[in-house]
């Protein structure tokens, strides 16, 4: 079963132990209110530069790991 069966199944399991009719009726319309096709993200024009200069960015090698983010983030909040 795949991740996504577990999740569905699981939640499946919550909901039918759910007795608040209200909290069921609140879940049902925003399920309902949902569109499981739409996935697509309509990006602003500041965001596609963003994502632009990101590429770039790896393209020329400019990259620091999530250790090294961290350590950084870390000395920059001491430094408050």
């Amino acid at each position: 079963m795949t991740s996504v069966d577990n999740l569905r199944n699981g939640l499946i399991d919550k909901i039918l132990s759910i007795k608040n009719v209200a909290f069921l009726e609140a879940l049902d319309q925003l399920i309902s209110s949902t569109d499981p096709e739409s996935d697509t993200v309509v990006l602003t024009t500041e965001q596609k530069a963003m994502l632009e200069l990101s590429e770039k960015d790896i393209r020329d090698g400019r990259l620091i790991s999530q250790e090294a983010m961290e350590k950084r983030n870390l000395e920059w909040l001491d430094a408050m």
